[in-house]
């Protein structure tokens, strides 16, 4: 376990991870108590969390919002990362991609002015949050294939649009579902923000508001880790899910 890049079984992976959890929760336990509440606390509003309605009545607002800032955000970015391979839409591409460098909070007000309600602002500011980071990372798989992959189709005798068909949008349509199950996690890190903007439907992001407004830590952590366990929930479904429907990924 000590030594660099060596192969341990599953089983000893989980006993080793269940030690060191243990380790570490019974010192944040012994720490005196202060601001940060200790576990126990958080554990006791946990389960008074996990047992109201009000807690997944909020969450399937903020769920709902998610997947669908990611299904816009997908349609978007794949559209312009296929039409990138064409050198008349590869600017704006590229110019997508350097958006990732700007930051929503000088923006907020335009995109206020442009949507009609808070629905639409929030849905606004996630796709325009998510799409950057996905173009960059479909755009790098793009760059990044095999040329013998198009050379092949060529000797096979498919036209230019054949062949992105079956080597871009085929060929890595396992990739692409790679990159919104890594997409997912900054929607997912992101709502709470952006449901900060727009409070009158809830969610999650609504509720810790509320919580921090009071300096209720104990809820503010029980939640953030509630949202925290729905985050690696999804991160593992979309994996199971990816082997699924490409198995050969497993290879």
């Amino acid at each position: 376990m000590f030594r660099p890049f060596e192969k341990i079984s599953r089983t000893t992976v989980l006993i080793m991870v269940s030690i060191q959890v243990i380790v570490l929760l019974s010192i944040w336990q012994s720490f005196p108590a202060g601001l940060i509440p200790s576990p126990l606390r958080i554990g006791e509003a946990l389960g008074g969390l996990l047992a109201s309605s009000l807690l997944w009545d909020n969450v399937l607002v903020s769920l709902l919002l998610t997947l669908k800032a990611l299904f816009f955000s997908v349609v978007i970015t794949l559209l312009f990362s296929y039409l990138s391979v064409v050198p008349f839409f590869r600017p704006f591409a590229q110019f997508i991609v350097k958006c990732r460098y700007l930051t929503l909070t000088g923006l907020i007000f335009i995109f206020t002015l442009l949507t009609r309600d808070g629905s639409q602002l929030k849905l606004s500011l996630l796709v325009f949050g998510i799409v950057p980071f996905f173009t960059t990372s479909f755009m790098s798989v793009i760059v990044h294939t095999n040329a013998q992959e198009f050379e092949l189709c060529q000797t096979l005798g498919y036209g230019r649009w054949q062949s992105l068909y079956e080597v871009i949008i085929v060929g890595k349509a396992d990739q692409v579902f790679e990159i919104v199950r890594q997409n997912f996690a900054i929607a997912w890190m992101m709502i709470t923000m952006v449901e900060g903007l727009s409070m009158s439907e809830g969610g999650v992001g609504t509720l810790l508001i509320k919580y921090n407004k009071y300096n209720d830590l104990v809820h503010v952590m029980a939640l953030q880790a509630v949202i925290f366990g729905l985050g690696l929930f999804f991160d593992h479904l979309l994996g199971r899910l990816r082997h699924w429907l490409f198995p050969y990924v497993k290879l």
